[in-house]
């Protein structure tokens, strides 16, 4: 099953995509509690949307499949890792600490984006995109989603859908020299789509290990620059997601972003191995299309910086421990 959000004319539309039509949900269903309901609800549903005409989905404007609940990336990808760091640092170097367990850091869910929908980057000379898989998380019943295993967190996968984590990496890199972030490097806008399909959907790509063995590719401007493996995760989705809900909990609605694939699934990481900025950075008007196999195609342009308000640098401060007192005699 596909699942998707489309703008109708004027109006918000939520439900299946079925060859090449869009047929609405049953009695006015909202993406959002579709993935309340759980996989098994949503079987249900489309029974009763399968033999619906729908509209040509060529006539429509499809929007980003869901409004998350919250949005965690991951860096799952080993070679990625290497690549990166050494746009950082000059040398390639995994710290023993990734290996160790799964790390991810909470992103903007309110600046999510759809297919074909431009992205406002901050002012930055150094602009990437991030090839990525991520997981949607659905409602179990019997389940708050809190301190799951492997085994419980893969029935709360719903499905996934194709995620580009646009990064602004000069920003990036001078917030995580203050060892935070990253925060304004990243927060300009995640692109998600163009629909979840259902895990389901997915099962005959996974391999004895049970990681996704599917092929992913990102092009800039119909070039390709990299391509891999999704099963080259360090950890395949489930624990992924186990991780996630130690001491804390997964709701319907979560994204759980994979991370970025290696070989070539951002700039930074060719920027590191060549030692220099090749290929060039994200421009006005360039074309970002990635596509995960099984999934689809999630495409969209550079827009325009936008013109920010400036924030002052920080001020010299005296340290004082202790109030000055008040004039008594100021009225």
């Amino acid at each position: 099953m596909r699942i998707a959000r489309w703008i109708d004319g004027a109006d918000l539309v939520d439900g299946f995509v079925i060859d090449d039509r869009v047929v609405p949900f049953a009695d006015g269903a909202r993406v959002a509690d579709v993935l309340a309901q759980g996989l098994d609800a949503a079987r249900a549903l489309f029974e009763r949307a399968a033999d619906a005409a729908g509209r040509p989905l060529a006539d429509v404007r499809l929007v980003a499949p869901l409004a998350p609940a919250s949005v965690r990336d991951f860096v799952a990808f080993e070679e990625h890792v290497e690549g990166v760091s050494a746009s950082i640092d000059g040398a390639s170097h995994v710290p023993d600490e990734w290996y160790e367990a799964p790390t991810f850091y909470f992103t903007n869910p309110h600046t999510i984006l759809g297919p074909d929908e431009p992205v406002a980057p901050p002012a930055t000379a150094r602009l990437d995109f991030e090839l990525e898989l991520a997981a949607i998380i659905g409602g179990v019943e019997g389940s708050d989603g809190a301190n799951l295993t492997p085994e419980q967190a893969a029935r709360h996968i719903f499905g996934y859908t194709v995620m580009n984590d646009w990064s602004a990496r000069d920003l990036q890199g001078r917030e995580m020299q203050v060892r935070l972030g990253p925060a304004k490097g990243k927060d300009f806008g995640t692109s998600l789509g163009p629909w979840i399909v259902t895990a389901d959907e997915l099962d005959r790509f996974l391999d004895d290990d049970g990681f996704l063995a599917v092929h992913a590719e990102v092009r800039v401007n119909d070039e390709l620059i990299g391509e891999d493996l999704v099963s080259n995760m360090g950890w395949p989705f489930p624990e992924l997601v186990a991780y996630a809900s130690r001491d804390s909990r997964v709701v319907a609605g979560d994204v759980l972003g994979s991370g970025t694939v290696g070989n070539g699934g951002c700039l930074a990481e060719l920027w590191g191995r060549a030692g220099e900025l090749a290929p060039s950075p994200l421009a006005e008007g360039d074309v970002v299309s990635m596509t995960v196999e099984g999934v689809g195609t999630l495409t969209a342009a550079v827009g325009p910086m936008p013109s920010s308000p400036a924030i002052p640098p920080a001020r010299e401060r005296t340290r004082a421990r202790r109030r000055v007192p008040l004039d008594e005699t100021a009225a």
